[in-house]
C-alpha cells in the first residue's frame, strides 16, 4: 500500500520525453513490476523478463541502452550474465541484490557494472541513477572540467575519441563500459595534474563524495590499468598519487 501511495503521487508529476530502452532482468515479479511503472512513467520503453533464458534475444539484438541485472536469477548468475553482456556491449549496466557484501559490489563491478543497487530500495533512486547512467554513456561529460576540451584526447600510445566514444591503444581499439569512459575521459581532460579522488568521483558519478566510495574507484582503475596493459608499479598511463587522487 506505501509503494502504491507513493507511485500514485509520483505518477503525477511531470515527465522527461524520453525513448531510451531499458532492459530488466529479476525473477522477483513484484520488483521488476514496479520499476517498470516508474521508468515507463519516465517515458522509457522497458523490456522486463524474470530470467536470462527469456531475455536472451533481447540481449542479442544490441536494442538496447541500459540494464538492470538481478544478482540472484533462477537460471543464471547475474555476474556471469553481466559478464556475457560485456563480451559486446558497453551500455550502462546496474545490478540489484539483496546481498550487502562488499564483495559482491566489487565482483560486479570489476565484472563491468557500472552501478550496484541493494534491496531494499526506493524506486525513485533507482531511477535517479538510471538517469545519470544513460547521461553520462550518451554524453561522457567529464564535471569538473570547465574549458571547451577538444574532441581526441591522447597521450603517447592512448587516443580517445569523445565524439565517437572510441578509445585507441597503439592503434587497436580498447572496449570500455561507459563509466571506465568518463573516468579516462576525465583524467586525460586534466593530463599532467592530479585529479582527487573526491573530484574524480563527483566528476564521474555526479553524487557526493563519502570514504567508502574510494573502493569503487579503485576497482574501476584496476580494470583501466588490465584494459591499457598498465601497471600501478610501473604505470605508463595512470598514475596512483598516494593520499591525493590520479593522474595522466
Amino acid at each position: 500500500m506505501l509503494y502504491l501511495l507513493y507511485l500514485i503521487g509520483y505518477m503525477s508529476k511531470g515527465v522527461e520525453n524520453m525513448s531510451e530502452k531499458i532492459l530488466i532482468i529479476d525473477d522477483e515479479q513484484d520488483i521488476a513490476d514496479l520499476l517498470e511503472v516508474y521508468l515507463k512513467n519516465e517515458n522509457y520503453v522497458v523490456y522486463k523478463f524474470y530470467c536470462a533464458t527469456d531475455a536472451m534475444s533481447c540481449i542479442e539484438s544490441g536494442d538496447i541502452d541500459l540494464a538492470i541485472l538481478d544478482i540472484m536469477l533462477p537460471d543464471m548468475n547475474g555476474f556471469s550474465l553481466c559478464q556475457l553482456i560485456r563480451k559486446k556491449y558497453t551500455y550502462p549496466i546496474i545490478m540489484l541484490t539483496a546481498k550487502i557484501e562488499e564483495t559482491d559490489k566489487i565482483t560486479g563491478l570489476t565484472l563491468g557494472a557500472d552501478d550496484y543497487v541493494t534491496k531494499p530500495f526506493r524506486p525513485l533512486e533507482v531511477v535517479a541513477r538510471v538517469k545519470a547512467q544513460l547521461r553520462r554513456y550518451k554524453k561522457y561529460s567529464p564535471g569538473i572540467i570547465t574549458e571547451k576540451i577538444p574532441s581526441e584526447l591522447s597521450y603517447n600510445k592512448l587516443c580517445l575519441n569523445v565524439q565517437t566514444h572510441e578509445c585507441l591503444l597503439d592503434g587497436e581499439p580498447v572496449s570500455l563500459t561507459p563509466t571506465e569512459f568518463s573516468i579516462l575521459h576525465v583524467l586525460l581532460s586534466s593530463a599532467g595534474n592530479v585529479v582527487s579522488i573526491e573530484e574524480l568521483f563527483h566528476a564521474v558519478w555526479k553524487d557526493e563524495y563519502y570514504s567508502k566510495n574510494s573502493s569503487t574507484i579503485t576497482v574501476h582503475i584496476r580494470h583501466l590499468r588490465e584494459k591499457l596493459n598498465d601497471t600501478s608499479d610501473t604505470p605508463q598511463y595512470i598514475k596512483t598519487i598516494w593520499g591525493v587522487g590520479y593522474k595522466i
